[in-house]
């Protein structure tokens, strides 16, 4: 159960979206997974207001191709995608806490697809502590980025008055990339 070769080779098509150059091929309990060249990711789909707890990339970077892959492909269920993400993240080292929280997101995010009562508990039991958890650091981090938009509108309408720029007003920044 794990990834074969090294690390993802992938080329940037713009500020958001990376290929991969070589395929990317996971060895699982039963199946081999192969994510193949050309595969469009994101990495890590995360709020802005997360960055600072879980990045984009980093040492998940890999199970974040193969989730996003699993998910586009169909090959296995959103439920066991999402398995084998967590699965993934445990096999290279990601704490405890961020593995789950991580794993409570995307489960989140694909709504539960596939949950029966055991998982959905087992979803409460992480997604609970983690919004109360959460909740202060990313309303702190929102209010900046908001606060730091209207900084950069404030200097994008001094900007207008002075050098009569015809570029368009900067919008909010919610969202990586």
């Amino acid at each position: 159960m794990a990834f074969i070769g090294g690390g993802p080779v992938v080329e940037e098509i713009d500020a958001k979206f990376w290929r991969l150059s070589e395929p990317l091929v996971y060895q699982g309990d039963v199946q081999e997974f192969t994510v193949p060249a050309g595969f469009r990711t994101d990495f890590a789909s995360v709020p802005r207001a997360l960055v600072w707890l879980i990045p984009r990339y980093g040492a998940y970077t890999r199970a974040a191709i193969l989730h996003d892959y699993l998910l586009h492909s169909h090959e296995v269920s959103t439920a066991d995608a999402d398995g084998l993400f967590r699965r993934c993240l445990r096999e290279f080292g990601v704490s405890v806490p961020r593995r789950w929280m991580m794993w409570a997101a995307v489960r989140l995010a694909n709504r539960l697809a596939g949950a029966n009562a055991r998982e959905f508990a087992l979803f409460l039991l992480v997604a609970v502590p983690s919004v109360v958890f959460l909740a202060i650091p990313v309303v702190v981090v929102t209010l900046s980025l908001w606060f730091f938009w209207l900084v950069e509108l404030v200097f994008w309408v001094a900007g207008r008055l002075v050098a009569h720029t015809a570029a368009p007003p900067p919008t909010p920044q919610m969202k990586t990339a």
